[in-house]
C-alpha cells in the first residue's frame, strides 16, 4: 500500500512541475508524509533539491541457481520510472539483448533463458533521468548460478531384496539434489504412474502387476523444466513359491509296521522353515513321528491305521513376514489287508497257435515297489518281472497261469494270488469262413456288396482281402463293395492274421461275385384290350422273368398309381386290376421293380396307354344279300359289325331267343322255312367281369318255298308200243313267273339251249341215265328247286311187258272166275272141315315187303332170260326205256300206278303189286 502512495506523491509533483516549471522546488517527501493541506498551488513555490531514487531489483522468477534452459526474470523498479530509462549490468559489465536476453517495452523487466553458463553472473540496474542528465544509483545486485547440465535423479528402493513376494511392502525415494521446487514423476516401464508427486512412492502389497523397471524424473516452474530421468530400479514380484512335498520312501500306500518319510523343500534358499499338517491339523513329534532340524522331513517309524490321511507343508521365510501356501497333498494310505493282484495277458487270446508270442503281466491296484512271482500249474517260474514273456508258444505252453507280488527287504510282504488264466495253443491252422451279404447268386449293378470274412476260433483278428489274387485295401472282417459294377466281378477269397502278431490262418474258400445289369420289368396287358369301356374291367401285369422276388410300383402319366375302391393290386405289386374302368384311369402306365429286402430299383418300363370310351360301343347288323324275301335254299351271311376296340365275342339272337354262334358273321349257306324271323346281335368281352354292348338294330329274314320243278312224262301207255323215245317236260309248279329250264343229266348240265320239253333217245343216252331239270328265271328267285331225279332205264321194255302181263291175267282171272262158276253149279260143296284152306295167291304190297322165305312171283316171273328175251325182241319193234323213280303220269291211271309204285321199285324190280 505504500508502494501506491509514494507514487501518487511522485505523481502529483510531476504534475505540479509540468504545470509551473521556473517555479518548480523539491523538498524530500518520504512515503509516509501526508501532503499538508494548507499547500495550495502557488506560482511561487520555494526551490527543492531533487534526490535521484534508489532502483530495486527483484527477482520475479522463482530461483537463482537454473539449468540449461530454465528462464530467469529480473525486474528494477524506480520511482517515477516514467521519467527514467534503465540499464541493465552483469558482472559490472552492460548487459544487452541477445537471443537468449530479451527486456520488457519500458526496460524493467530482463528475461534470461539460461542456455549456457555464459549467463551466470551478478545482476544489478540503473536509472537514468530522460530530461536531466542524472543517474541512480546501482540497484541491490542479485547473483545468478547456471548449471553446466539438467539434474538426473536417483531411485533407490527399501527393502532392496532381489525377489519380493506377493503381498510385501515395498518403497522408492527419488534424489534429485539439494535444490528446491521440485515436483516428482514416477514411471513404471516407462509409462507414468498417476502417484502423488513426492519423492517417495510406496506399494502397500505387490503383485505381479508391480513387477518391472522404475524411474523417476523431477520438474519445476511453469514452463515447466524438467530433469533428466532417473536410471531405473528394478522390482521383481514372485509367486510365494509351493513347498515341494515328497515321499522319501518308494509308496504312500503301505501296510501296518511299514516305515514312511515325507520331505518339504521350497528349492530356493535354506531360509526356510516348515510347518507340516494332516487332514488340517497340525502334526506333532512322539515317539513315532519327528522332523529335521527346520522341519524339512517327517518320519514315521511304524505306520498304522491314526497315520493315515493327507499330508501338506508350507514355508516360513525367516525375518519376514512372508508365509508360502500349503503344498499340494500327498495321502497315505494304510491298508488293513492284502492287496488283489491283476494278471493280464496280451495279447489276450484266449487260444493262440504254434509260433506265436504271449506275454503276462503282474498287475497290483494299490502301492508300488513290488516284485512279481508267477507260477505255471502251481509252480514257480524263474522270472520275477513285471512281465513273464513267451516268445514262440509249443503245446508244452497250455497250462494255467498265476502270478504273486511282494516287496520289502528286512521284512518281506507278499500279496494273494492272482486270478487263473488258460493258455489253449491249438496244433492247426484255422480257416476263415466267408459269407456274403445279401445271399444271393445275382447281384446287381448299383447294389452293395458285402463278404464276411470270420475265423471260429481265437480273438483278434485282422483280415486281408484279395480279388483275383490281386490283394485289395482292407483290414477289417468285412468288405464292402459300395455301387457294384462289372468291374466288381471276379473271385474274392480272405485270410486272417493276428493283428499283434504275424500268423496267419488259410484262405477262406473263393466265391465268386457276378454283378449283372438290372433287368426292366415286361409290362404286359393281361386283359386283351387297352381300349375299354365305363365299368369294363382292366388287368395289366409287371414281372420280371428270372425272378419273383420283386415288389412292384405302378405309375401313371408319371404319378404312382394308389389302390382305391376300384383299383387294387395283386401280391408284391405283380398285377394292377382296374374292376370299372372310367375317364380318370385313363393314361400312359409303367412300371418299375424294387427287389425284396434289397435296395434294388429296376428301370421303370416302357409305357401301355389305356383308353377309356365314354360311351358303349354301337353295333351295327348287316345281311347279304339284302332282298326282302329269301327263299328255301338261298345262302344268307348275317355280319355283325363293331367300330371300336378289338376282343370281342358275338351274340346273336333270333325273335329274342340266343343262338350258338359265336362269331363276327352267322352264315347260312341254304335258308329254309324254320329261318325266317328277326334277328339280332351284341358283343361282349371278358371272363370275370363280362362287358356287353347293347343289341344291334333287328334285320328281319323273310323266308318263301323255293318253286319247285317237276319233270312230266309225256310218252302215254298207248304210245309204247308204236315210238322208241321218251319225251319229257320240266314245270314250276304254283308259280307265274316265267321260266327257263335247265336239264341235267346224271348231275351234270347238259349242253343244251334252255328248253322246257327234252327227248331222250337211243342215241342221245344209250346208257339210259338219271335225269333232272331245273327252273332259271330273271326275277326273284332266280331259280326253282331241282326236281326229283327221272330214270329211264327200259322204260318202254317194262311197260310192255307190264301191259302183256296184266292182258293175260285179266283174261285168266275171268276163266277162273267162269271156271269156278261152273264147278260150283256142277258139284256138290264139300264139307267144311273137307276143305282146304285157299291159298291167297295175291299177296298185298306190305305183304309182300314183309316176305323173307320166298322171292317175288313177278320177279320170278320176269327173270333176266326173259328181260333179255324181250330186249331182242324190242330191237326189232323199237328201244323200251325203264324208270327207277316215280314219275308224275299225265293219265289217271298211270299217276295211280306212279303212287302205288313209290317207296316199292327198288325192292320189286319196278313192279307193283295187283292187290290194294
Amino acid at each position: 500500500m505504500w508502494l501506491i502512495k509514494v507514487f501518487g506523491v511522485i505523481y502529483f509533483t510531476a504534475v505540479c512541475a509540468a504545470q509551473y516549471p521556473p517555479n518548480v522546488t523539491s523538498m524530500p517527501i518520504s512515503p509516509t508524509t501526508d501532503v499538508p493541506e494548507s499547500m495550495e498551488p502557488s506560482y511561487y513555490l520555494p526551490t527543492t533539491i531533487y534526490e535521484p531514487p534508489v532502483p530495486s531489483l527483484q527477482l520475479q522468477s522463482d530461483w537463482l541457481d537454473v539449468f540449461p534452459s530454465e528462464k530467469v526474470k529480473f525486474i528494477c523498479e524506480i520511482s517515477g520510472s516514467s521519467d527514467w530509462t534503465i540499464s541493465w549490468h552483469r558482472n559490472n559489465q552492460s548487459q544487452d539483448a541477445d537471443p537468449n536476453v530479451s527486456f520488457s517495452a519500458d526496460g524493467s523487466v530482463l528475461t534470461i533463458t539460461a542456455e549456457t553458463q555464459m549467463y551466470s553472473g551478478s545482476y544489478f540496474c540503473k536509472g537514468h533521468h530522460k530530461a536531466k542528465a542524472v543517474s541512480t544509483q546501482s540497484s541491490n545486485s542479485l547473483e545468478l548460478k547456471v548449471f553446466a547440465n539438467k539434474p538426473k535423479p536417483t531411485v533407490s528402493r527399501k527393502p532392496n531384496f532381489d525377489k519380493m513376494f506377493l503381498g510385501e511392502s515395498v518403497t522408492f525415494t527419488c534424489a534429485a539434489g539439494a535444490f528446491s521446487g521440485w515436483e516428482y514423476l514416477w514411471y513404471h516401464d516407462g509409462k507414468e504412474i498417476q502417484a502423488p508427486k513426492t519423492d517417495v512412492y510406496t506399494i502397500d502389497s505387490v503383485d505381479h502387476s508391480y513387477s518391472g523397471e522404475y524411474s523417476c524424473k523431477a520438474k519445476r516452474g511453469k514452463g515447466p523444466f524438467y530433469t533428466e530421468e532417473s536410471e531405473t530400479q528394478s522390482l521383481l514380484v514372485s509367486e510365494i513359491p509351493l513347498p515341494d512335498l515328497k515321499q522319501t520312501t518308494q509308496w504312500l500306500d503301505v501296510f501296518p509296521s511299514e516305515s514312511v518319510k515325507l520331505s518339504c523343500d521350497m528349492q530356493r534358499g535354506s531360509d526356510w522353515t516348515y510347518t507340516w499338517r494332516k487332514d488340517g491339523q497340525k502334526v506333532q513329534a512322539d515317539d513315532i513321528v519327528s522332523f529335521d532340524s527346520n522341519g524339512k522331513t517327517l518320519s514315521i517309524s511304524s505306520a498304522s491305521a491314526k497315520h493315515a490321511g493327507q499330508y501338506n507343508c508350507n514355508g516360513h521365510l525367516q525375518g519376514r513376514s512372508v508365509i508360502s501356501n500349503s503344498s499340494p497333498e500327498l495321502t497315505l494310505t494304510v491298508y488293513d489287508k492284502k492287496p488283489n493282484v491283476v494278471l493280464t495277458q496280451d495279447p489276450g487270446y484266449k487260444v493262440m497257435f504254434p509260433g506265436e508270442s504271449v506275454s503276462y503281466s503282474c498287475h497290483l491296484n494299490v502301492s508300488s515297489g513290488w516284485e512279481y512271482l508267477y507260477y505255471k500249474d502251481r509252480d514257480q517260474l524263474g522270472v520275477s518281472g513285471i512281465t513273464y514273456s513267451i516268445n514262440s508258444v509249443g503245446t508244452a505252453n497250455r497250462g494255467s497261469y498265476t502270478c504273486q507280488a511282494k516287496r520289502g527287504k528286512t521284512q518281506v510282504f507278499f500279496s494273494s494270488l492272482s486270478q487263473v488264466m488258460h493258455l489253449e495253443v491249438k496244433e492247426k491252422k484255422p480257416k476263415p469262413l466267408m459269407t456274403q451279404e445279401p445271399k444271393a447268386d445275382k447281384v446287381y449293378v448299383g447294389e452293395s456288396v458285402s463278404f464276411v470274412c470270420e475265423v471260429d476260433v481265437s480273438s483278434g483278428w485282422e483280415y486281408h482281402w484279395s480279388k483275383d489274387g490281386i490283394a485289395l485295401h482292407s483290414n477289417s472282417n468285412v468288405f464292402k463293395i459300395r455301387d457294384a459294377s462289372s468291374s466288381d466281378n471276379g473271385n474274392y477269397e480272405c485270410v486272417a492274421k493276428r493283428d499283434k502278431s504275424a500268423y496267419h490262418t488259410l484262405n477262406s474258400d473263393r466265391r465268386s461275385l457276378q454283378i449283372s445289369e438290372i433287368p426292366v420289368p415286361d409290362l404286359k396287358q393281361t386283359t386283351q384290350w387297352l381300349d375299354v369301356f365305363p365299368t369294363e374291367s382292366v388287368k395289366l401285369s409287371c414281372g420280371m422273368a428270372v425272378s419273383s422276388d420283386w415288389t412292384y410300383t405302378w405309375h401313371k402319366d408319371g404319378q404312382r398309381v394308389r389302390p382305391d375302391d376300384t383299383v387294387s393290386f395283386g401280391t408284391n405289386g405283380t398285377t394292377l386290376s382296374i374292376t370299372s374302368a372310367s375317364a380318370k384311369h385313363a393314361g400312359q402306365y409303367k412300371c418299375s421293380g424294387r427287389l425284396n429286402n434289397r435296395p434294388v430299383n429296376s428301370p421303370i418300363t416302357s409305357g401301355l396307354t389305356l383308353s377309356i370310351y365314354d360311351t358303349k360301343p354301337r353295333v351295327t347288323l348287316l345281311r347279304k344279300p339284302e332282298y326282302d324275301v329269301m327263299h328255301t335254299g338261298d345262302p344268307v351271311s348275317f355280319s355283325c359289325h363293331i367300330n371300336v376296340s378289338s376282343g370281342w365275342e358275338y351274340l346273336w339272337y333270333k325273335d329274342g331267343s340266343p343262338l350258338a354262334e359265336s362269331e363276327k358273321t352267322r352264315n347260312i349257306s341254304s335258308v329254309t322255312m324254320k329261318h325266317t324271323g328277326s334277328y339280332t346281335c351284341r358283343v361282349k368281352r371278358g371272363r370275370n367281369a363280362v362287358f356287353q354292348s347293347d343289341p344291334s338294330q333287328t334285320v328281319r329274314l323273310d323266308i318263301q318255298e323255293r318253286p319247285q320243278a317237276n319233270i312230266i312224262l309225256l310218252t302215254g301207255w298207248s304210245e309204247v308200243f308204236s315210238t322208241d323215245s321218251l319225251a319229257l317236260r320240266c314245270e314250276v309248279q304254283e308259280s307265274q313267273e316265267m321260266w327257263n329250264y335247265t336239264w341235267f343229266r346224271e348231275g351234270q348240265p347238259i349242253d343244251l339251249p334252255p328248253s322246257k320239253r327234252h327227248v331222250v333217245t337211243p342215241q342221245n343216252d344209250p346208257e339210259q341215265s338219271l335225269y333232272t331239270c331245273r327252273g332259271i328265271s330273271t326275277g326273284r328267285p332266280s331259280y326253282s328247286k331241282l326236281s326229283e331225279s327221272f330214270k329211264t332205264k327200259n322204260l318202254l321194255l317194262k311197260r310192255r311187258v307190264l301191259l302183256s302181263i296184266s292182258g293175260c291175267l285179266f283174261f285168266g282171272l275171268i276163266a277162273v272166275f267162269l271156271g269156278c262158276i261152273i264147278l260150283r253149279i256142277l258139284h256138290k260143296p264139300a264139307r267144311n272141315e273137307d276143305m282146304l284152306e285157299e291159298e291167297n295167291l295175291f299177296l298185298t304190297m306190305a305183304q309182300l315187303k314183309d316176305r323173307t322165305d320166298a322171292p317175288n312171283p313177278l320177279v320170278e316171273y320176269i327173270t333176266d332170260e326173259a328181260l333179255n328175251a324181250s330186249s331182242k325182241e324190242a330191237d326189232e319193234n323199237g328201244t323200251i326205256f325203264s324208270e327207277t323213280t316215280a314219275l308224275p303220269i299225265s293219265t289217271p291211271e298211270d299217276q295211280a300206278a306212279t303212287t302205288e309204285g313209290d317207296g316199292t321199285e327198288e325192292d320189286m324190280g319196278g313192279l307193283i303189286s295187283f292187290k290194294q
